[in-house]
């Protein structure tokens, strides 16, 4: 029997090696991969790169609403405001307040060492006690002096005794009179003395001058306290901070430029930066009539039209001056007004458009434009609320570019 691993191997086909070897086929293939990946880099590089562009959404005014005619940005203020402090300098023992604590007008804030002055009080009052004793007395001497002096009259009269005696008694009478005129008057005296003893001896207790809210505890137990700046550096000037939560108003600086679009009583928006969705009603107190020469700014009061307990003192607030009431009606519009941006808009040979972005691409888009909203434009045709268009273009934006908006 043939052996089966021999008939294998007859079976075999022998196939001819190429007497030419090829090296440079794999270099060929190496460039013509390398020149496809140029090409797509060189396609990649010149395709058109979206442009970045700021961009801003389209309000939406409501029907009847008024118009800005002003934006501007200042502080809540507190009209009532004080730091209270003693009218004295001393030792403070106690201190009866808290940041946030409610503070009713007349409350016992803090309270002075009053020893030295509990035994001035004490040494005013005997003094003023030895005066009173010291004229009862004259008092008695000046009924006996009376007494002798009647005695001498009506010894004259019988000529017992010499003109000159009479004379001697009409004095000490008249002396008598005189030192209990004195001693009168230094009762009188030693009495505003203690006047002035319990008026120190009360300046020991600091009250307060009227109602409000405690922002701030500025002393401690065991230091010194003075009205002034008295003692050294460790001498406080002050106990607390209170602040009339019932005053608190808006104070803004208004460019002089604009200052003639202000009126006293004009409707405000207030919005605070702490809450920027939350919409303040409010209206303008006054312009002070007083102008800032190195900012070339007028300082305008506004007041709010309800308080809220959010509202803080010296929180950011920004406002918006709105139409006069009056004005409002001829310049509603019968259906919402859309706002954008003034730098928004462009005209061009009696063409007025904005480029509005959409999915990446600008579209320029025709509108018609109606007043100004302080900073913006009202749009009466040609964009929707929400759509957003480019702030302040470019010559790069063109119909059909792609952008980015920033």
């Amino acid at each position: 029997m043939a052996n089966l691993k021999d008939e294998l191997a007859a079976l075999k086909i022998e196939r001819p090696k190429d007497p030419t070897p090829r090296p440079w086929l794999k270099w060929v293939l190496l460039l013509i991969i390398l020149g496809g990946l140029g090409a797509a880099a060189a396609r990649y590089a010149a395709r058109p790169r979206p442009i970045e562009a700021e961009t801003a959404a389209v309000t939406q005014r409501a029907v009847g609403a008024q118009a800005a005619v002003l934006n501007a940005s200042g502080y809540v203020t507190a009209r009532r405001r004080a730091t209270v402090s003693s009218k004295i300098t001393g030792k403070v023992v106690a201190v009866n307040v808290e940041e946030g604590m409610a503070i009713k007008e007349g409350q016992i804030l803090a309270r002075l060492d009053d020893a030295q002055f509990k035994a001035a009080l004490a040494l005013a009052e005997a003094q003023a006690e030895a005066a009173r004793r010291g004229m009862r007395e004259s008092e008695v001497r000046l009924n006996e002096a009376r007494l002798a002096l009647g005695r001498s009259e009506r010894l004259v009269a019988d000529k017992l005794v010499t003109a000159a005696e009479l004379d001697t008694a009409q004095a000490q009478v008249d002396s008598l009179i005189a030192r209990i005129d004195a001693a009168r008057e230094q009762v009188s005296v030693a009495e505003r003395q203690i006047e002035v003893e319990r008026t120190n001896l009360d300046n020991t207790v600091v009250r307060a001058p009227f109602s409000g809210i405690a922002v701030s505890k500025d002393a401690q137990a065991g230091e010194m306290v003075s009205p002034a700046a008295a003692g050294g550096g460790f001498t406080r000037t002050g106990i607390c901070t209170i602040v009339d939560m019932r005053s608190l108003e808006i104070e803004v600086d208004v460019n002089e430029s604009y200052i003639n679009r202000v009126k006293d009583g004009q409707p405000v928006t207030a919005v605070l930066n702490a809450y920027p969705d939350w919409q303040i009603p409010a209206k303008v107190i006054t312009t002070v009539p007083k102008a800032d020469r190195q900012k070339a700014t007028v300082l305008v009061r506004i007041g709010f039209a309800e308080l809220d307990p959010r509202i803080l003192p010296d929180m950011g607030v920004k406002v918006t001056f709105l139409r006069e009431a009056e004005a409002a009606p001829a310049q509603a519009s019968a259906r919402p007004v859309m706002l954008v941006p003034k730098t928004a808009v462009k005209t061009e040979n009696d063409n007025t458009y904005v480029f509005v972005v959409a999915n990446g691409l600008v579209d320029r888009r025709a509108v018609t434009v109606g007043g100004n909203d302080g900073d913006r434009l009202e749009v009466i045709a040609g964009v929707n609320s929400g759509e957003r268009v480019v702030v302040a273009p470019t010559a790069e934006i063109k119909a059909g570019v792609q952008v980015v908006g920033r």
